[in-house]
């Protein structure tokens, strides 16, 4: 199971490159027909009113996918050195990426903060499960 806890782990990976690819597709190109400086993007608030709605979704997105996740990725990197991913938390995992995979769709596109919310609980939840089975399995022993 270690090997296959770390396939949702690479399939998220590349699901956030291929969303730095978009958002770079888009904001680029939005910037040099604008007249936008790099510069004028050292914060994020400065710019943030200069671009369309479309491409901040882009952006936030992008930015989603190194917050949450972030756990996710060391949850299952450590299922994976300690040897006790389960079937259970490998298809949790699926779960988990699944969820984030369609959260994207949806913020780079039509938007829906309900939609989003939910599969963000859904998500959260896998990821809960996967920490919680981890935990329950656990024997503590005070010497």
């Amino acid at each position: 199971m270690e090997a296959q806890i770390l396939q949702p782990v690479i399939v998220l990976v590349a699901w956030t490159l291929l969303i730095l690819l978009w958002m770079l597709a888009t904001r680029i190109p939005y910037s040099i027909k604008n007249n936008i400086s790099p510069q004028e993007g050292a914060h994020a608030t400065d710019i943030s009113s200069k671009l369309p709605s479309g491409v901040r979704q882009i952006i936030e997105n992008y930015n989603h996918l190194h917050e949450q996740p972030t756990i996710f990725y060391v949850v299952a990197l450590v299922l994976a050195l300690l040897g006790s991913a389960d079937v259970t938390q490998v298809m949790l995992a699926w779960v988990y990426v699944g969820s984030r995979i369609i959260h994207s769709i949806i913020q780079c596109t039509y938007n829906s903060v309900m939609h989003r919310f939910l599969l963000f609980l859904v998500g959260s939840l896998a990821l809960a499960g996967m920490v919680a089975i981890e935990v329950s399995g656990w024997t503590i022993s005070v010497t």
